[in-house]
């Protein structure tokens, strides 16, 4: 999930800290941003779960992978690229996709490598995550959909990704949505110790860098209800079924899922090294590049990675057209549990 650039926010968090926060209904620019800027499209509200799955599920061959995705709206709108994080797949969107298709737009929701229905086309290719590799997927399948700039939005790992691509690639991207604000992994930073409540939350990481977290993650029943539990420590207001779990349990199911997640989390600690193709894009990463297109970042106030504020600690990453925004009564999976707040940032930050 989500790197420890939130060190200085789970350190508030831990203390009590305080943050003005907004209903999921209710959305506004952070005071130290500036005034909002109207929006020319009001997204009505849901209530989350309205739908539970999408059409038919598309492939496409795109660099390394054929990538599964989910796709709704006008075939010849403005473009939006809705990015999922771990644990989840496209279903954090299921809700987005409709109220943006609504909107004019025609949105791609693609399950990301080593989940769903997304596969390596070569056995011989190594099962890496490093995060220019994932960033690299996603300009892969835009190249293969002929999509020549998008809207890009998501959280947890696709946050991540959308920042990247945002930071080395920013002719691709029209606007951006970034859920917990800047992602982009700093491994130098990571190397040493953070203060316990933070290590705290970041259990599954150290768990994963064990045998035994290996082992919990390749046995399939085991794996699912390790992400069951997280969703609901990192979404504790969020009364989801077994119907929705299940749904996007679906996608953790993959023949690579766990390799894919595992070499994820154990290379960001420096554990294990990138292929070398990748080296050029993180050393460029490393050096934490600014974003210049128009962003919208989004804290949820009940994530426990993210205290509630108004973005302050990564607000100079952001060099465009910028707002803040905090969802109040909102956890980790915050498209999911949040659509019609979730969606109505991607209009308004096409709009910047």
């Amino acid at each position: 999930m989500i790197n420890r650039r939130t060190f200085n926010k789970a350190v508030g968090l831990s203390t009590g800290a305080a943050g003005v926060s907004l209903s999921a209904r209710q959305t506004s620019a952070s005071a130290a941003t500036g005034p909002a800027r109207p929006s020319t499209a009001t997204v009505p509200t849901i209530t989350p779960g309205t739908h539970t799955g999408f059409g038919t599920i598309r492939q496409v061959k795109a660099g390394l992978l054929n990538i599964g995705y989910a796709e709704a709206g006008p075939a010849h709108g403005p473009v939006v690229l809705l990015l999922h994080g771990w644990p989840y797949d496209i279903h954090s969107f299921v809700d987005v996709a409709p109220l943006l298709a609504d909107q004019g737009y025609r949105v791609i929701v693609p399950y990301l490598r080593g989940h769903g229905s997304t596969r390596f086309l070569s056995w011989h290719t190594p099962r890496t995550a490093e995060q220019s590799a994932i960033a690299l997927d996603i300009i892969a399948l835009m190249d293969a959909l002929k999509i020549d700039k998008a809207a890009l939005a998501g959280f947890d790992w696709g946050s991540r990704t959308a920042d990247i691509i945002a930071a080395l690639w920013p002719e691709r991207v029209k606007s951006l949505v970034s859920t917990s604000g800047y992602l982009i992994t700093d491994r130098k930073a990571q190397l040493g110790p953070a203060i316990p409540a933070v290590e705290h939350n970041w259990w599954y990481q150290w768990y994963f860098a064990t045998e035994r977290g290996k082992e919990a993650m390749e046995a399939v029943d085991k794996r699912i209800a390790l992400c069951r539990y997280v969703w609901t420590l990192v979404s504790p207001g969020w009364d989801f079924d077994d119907a929705t779990f299940a749904r996007t349990a679906e996608a953790f199911k993959n023949p690579d899922y766990a390799a894919v997640v595992l070499y994820n989390y154990r290379w960001r600690i420096s554990l294990v090294e990138g292929e070398p193709r990748y080296d050029r894009y993180e050393k460029l990463l490393a050096a934490q590049p600014s974003i210049g297109v128009p962003t919208i970042t989004l804290d949820a106030a009940l994530d426990p990675f993210t205290a509630p504020g108004d973005g302050s600690s990564y607000r100079g990453h952001f060099t465009g057209a910028y707002e803040h925004r905090t969802i109040a009564d909102i956890g980790h999976n915050l498209p999911q549990e949040a659509p019609s707040a979730f969606a109505q940032a991607v209009v308004d930050a096409d709009r910047l």
